[in-house]
């Protein structure tokens, strides 16, 4: 009973000894891959570590780069806002005729020379946003703001909805520069 299974079948001849050999060295192989995996070092534990912060601190890097440069796209798409409205506004627009318009929820009122008024009755100006103020700007240069950010532009032209079919007067247009 000394025999080991090895020499029991190398006798009858189902084994050879190269086969033998290839068999010892791949279990040898396992086990000492086995060793290496289940038990790490502490050195590759840090290397591992390092690695996860390396890529955390890369992505929070990225992250505020998107930030600061959005920030800048921002500001300077606010600088050529202000360019465009500061260059191009009518200038000796003040006069003795309100032009009352609606600013979100409020009503705003700018005094206007007569041209002036008729000029944003036509909708040939616009009304633009200026710091706590507001500028009366052409319509292109207006249009060329709204590109940018339409915040910046005050919708002063009535939208023309559909007449009730049943409302008596439908007949009856109210102008827009009527005048109390």
């Amino acid at each position: 009973m000394g025999n080991s299974l090895f020499d029991q079948l190398k006798k009858s001849g189902l084994v050879d000894d190269k086969k033998a050999k290839q068999v010892k060295q791949q279990q040898y192989k396992q086990a000492k891959q086995k060793g290496k995996n289940a038990t790490p070092t502490e050195a590759q534990e840090a290397k591992l570590l390092a690695q996860k912060a390396q890529a955390e601190k890369a992505e929070r890097d990225r992250q505020l780069n998107q930030q600061r440069q959005a920030e800048a796209e921002r500001k300077a798409i606010t600088a050529q806002i202000r360019q465009l409205i500061e260059t191009n506004r009518v200038q000796n627009s003040d006069g003795d005729i309100t032009y009352n318009f609606t600013d979100g929820t409020l009503i705003k009122t700018l005094h206007v020379i007569e041209k002036v008024h008729k000029s944003l009755v036509n909708g040939r100006l616009a009304i633009a946003r200026l710091d706590q103020g507001y500028a009366l700007v052409p319509t292109p240069v207006a249009d060329k703001i709204k590109q940018r950010d339409a915040a910046y532009i005050i919708d002063t032209q009535t939208s023309a909805s559909e007449p009730d079919e049943d409302d008596p007067y439908a007949d009856y247009k109210i102008p827009d520069d009527l005048m109390w």
